[in-house]
């Protein structure tokens, strides 16, 4: 929630669970606003009003009520152990109960971004720099093989720098 907070995001809670036990999560985790009580419908109209104003909105949930608002968000998380019905509306089933890896697996996507982008850049500036040499024969075809095999070298190093990416650690 801190992340979300940093980033500028706002961060609501939607829960068919009592007002008190609702109130005391929210404190915990500084969620910006509560609806408890929820029933179903209301939670799908709250998705909705915040859609028209132009909100990007990620759920998640783990119940059979939670399937339709599931279905209405743009980015949608079923936990693994909710009702087959939710994992079935949702864009992501999280296997586990642990909201942590969510978390985790947004920090491995983004970091998996970053190196996909520099990889290409690398075999883009590899390739527009050898091709002309080789075509000009200043680079004679068994220069060009190492010289390619170095740079797939080059581009499995750095993707193997993921598996090492902090705050994703196994």
């Amino acid at each position: 929630v801190a992340a979300l907070h940093a980033a500028g995001r706002r961060v609501s809670l939607l829960s068919g669970d009592a007002a008190p036990a609702v109130a005391r999560v929210a404190r915990a985790l500084a969620i910006d606003e509560v609806v408890a009580a929820a029933s179903p419908q209301a939670k799908h109209d709250y998705v909705r009003q915040l859609q028209a104003k132009g909100a990007v909105v990620a759920m998640v949930g783990d119940g059979v009520n939670d399937a339709p608002v599931l279905a209405q968000a743009q980015v949608s998380v079923a936990m693994g152990g909710g009702s087959q019905l939710a994992r079935t509306q949702a864009d992501l089933v999280l296997l586990s109960e642990n909201l942590d890896h969510l978390r985790r697996g947004v920090l491995l996507a983004r970091a998996s971004l970053r190196v996909i982008r520099q990889n290409l850049w690398w075999s883009f500036a590899y390739n527009l720099l050898a091709l002309p040499l080789a075509m000009g024969g200043f680079i004679t075809p068994w220069m060009a093989g190492i010289g390619m095999s170095g740079s797939s070298l080059l581009v499995v190093l750095n993707s193997m720098r993921l598996q090492k990416a902090p705050g994703v650690a196994r």
